[in-house]
């Protein structure tokens, strides 16, 4: 089995993700920003009988998080599916009346150059293997701007952008890309928006190789 690369790899929508594909055979490389942070939930995994392992990037940072995913490859073997979720600074949730050019440096380095770095890095191994899956993970500003969260608004657009783009232009190498929207916070308990129950979505979404965008609730909930 290949390994899954999650970059934003934390204690709820992560760790979900990480133990739906490691139950199902998969490795498991832990994304954060944080060694700690990765290093915990990695030791919490393979307690579980998932063989996972953490490595530490800033996404904003291209040679920390090609660096990070060539040591995953190097660990792991290689990656078969990346999942691109990490969560944004609340700086970048300024009102768009109050946004400069300036602001929208870091949305779009963490929303847009960061998947793009990872992307690119990923697809040779891909392209290798014969096969591969892109998973974007975005709030619902990605399709329904908000005016007081003018960055994450206009960064998830562009990324959304971008992994359409992807999905069309990979199809026919047999690399699907698609978007998961999350409306609102993910809740634990929830029946739409739990951790496993998403994790389950990106599963579904990773078997499927159908659609490019999913919804785990409507946007008007």
């Amino acid at each position: 089995m290949t390994t899954i690369a999650i970059i934003g790899a934390g204690p709820g929508l992560g760790a979900a993700v990480a133990r739906q594909f490691g139950h199902e055979g998969y490795d498991v490389a832990l994304i954060s920003r944080s060694q700690d942070h990765a290093d915990t939930l990695a030791d919490t995994l393979t307690s579980e009988d998932i063989t996972a392992r953490g490595f530490a990037a800033d996404v904003r940072d291209p040679k920390a998080l090609t660096t990070a995913l060539d040591a995953a490859t190097a660990t792991l073997g290689p990656i078969e599916v990346l999942q691109y979720s990490p969560v944004p600074h609340r700086d970048f949730m300024r009102p768009v009346l109050e946004t400069t050019s300036a602001d929208l440096t870091g949305p779009l380095e963490f929303s847009l150059h960061g998947p793009v770095t990872a992307v690119r890095h990923l697809l040779p191994g891909m392209r290798e293997l014969g096969r591969g899956t892109l998973l974007f993970v975005n709030g619902g500003t990605a399709v329904v701007p908000r005016a007081a969260l003018a960055g994450t608004s206009i960064a998830f657009a562009a990324e959304s952008a971008y992994a359409r783009l992807l999905h069309d232009a990979l199809a026919e190498e047999n690399i699907h890309a698609a978007q998961l929207i999350i409306p609102g916070a993910i809740t634990p308990g929830d029946p739409k928006s739990d951790p496993a129950v998403l994790a389950r979505t990106l599963w579904t979404m990773h078997q499927d190789r159908k659609e490019f965008r999913h919804f785990a609730d409507s946007l008007e909930s």
